[in-house]
């Protein structure tokens, strides 16, 4: 369906560039996808079709995931002109794909549109880094070891106040729904269900940013969620699931319930650093 890439001389990059980005097809009834391209299996070329399956559903969400990767990736660097109407001829799509498209790229801080100027690639330093998005990009891109550091510090930063807040507030529907994450991660972890245990813990961190209180913090819980489920490469030790990292989250839930907010936080710390790589960035907490 694609046509051939089009000479490097033009606002996209070339086809040896390109061709790392497949995409699978779009559900049926829906308009024709991206064609999948062939190439290395890469770790930026799984994530893009994971995107593009999770969220990317038709021509517009699969353009704006692979405009993004190759934005972060430095395929497409700063200042680099974006011509709508080769995008539109590279990738075969409509007008009106391809200006929606740049319209959600810019609201993630990726790209400027100018009159007399025309669409450009921003630096980094404007990019919203707190986007889901472009967490996720960053993290199969060449600052992949950047990203999982700087989650790790952030979460640092998010996770332990949000557990210290939660056991002040007594809220015991969520610490019943945190119990019935743990039991559902005990259970996956039983069965080797990687994919259930993720997502019930995922869940876990979430509520528990929830039960903080703190509506601020609430809105942070998209970067805790992002980081959870980036994959190819451990962010923290709940990617590992083990016993160790059982026991942490039930003795999380057990501080709320009593209302322990330093052993809420303590727990939370030793968690995040189940994992030995997170011990180079913030030491373990001290044994009282």
């Amino acid at each position: 369906m694609m046509t051939a890439a089009r000479s490097a001389d033009s606002g996209l990059a070339g086809p040896g560039e390109i061709d790392r980005y497949p995409y699978t097809e779009s559900p049926a009834g829906e308009h024709a996808a991206l064609r999948s391209w062939g190439g290395t299996d890469s770790e930026l070329g799984r994530a893009g079709r994971r995107g593009a399956a999770g969220r990317g559903r038709g021509l517009h969400g699969q353009l704006v995931q692979q405009l993004g990767q190759m934005i972060v990736s430095g395929d497409l660097g700063a200042d680099r002109p974006l011509v709508p109407e080769e995008i539109g001829q590279r990738f075969e799509v409509s007008r009106t794909v391809v200006r929606e498209s740049l319209r959600v790229l810019e609201a993630k801080g990726l790209v400027s549109a100018r009159p007399n100027v025309g669409t450009r690639v921003r630096p980094v330093s404007d990019w919203n880094l707190l986007d889901p998005d472009i967490i996720e990009w960053r993290a199969f891109g060449p600052q992949r070891d950047d990203q999982r550091r700087e989650l790790t510090e952030l979460r640092w930063t998010i996770e332990p106040l949000a557990a210290r807040l939660a056991a002040g507030h007594g809220r015991e529907d969520i610490q019943q729904r945190l119990g019935d994450m743990i039991e559902i991660m005990g259970h996956a972890m039983g069965q080797g269900d990687a994919i259930t245990f993720s997502r019930a813990d995922g869940e876990f961190h979430s509520l528990l940013i929830q039960a903080a209180g703190n509506r601020m913090l609430e809105h942070l819980s998209g970067i805790v969620s992002a980081a959870l489920h980036v994959s190819g490469g451990p962010v923290t030790g709940c990617d590992r699931p083990g016993e160790a990292s059982l026991g942490h989250h039930a003795r999380i839930v057990e501080a709320l319930a009593s209302g322990d907010a330093t052993g809420a936080e303590t727990a939370m710390r030793q968690l995040l650093v189940v994992h030995l790589d997170v011990e180079r960035v913030v030491p373990a907490p001290r044994e009282h």
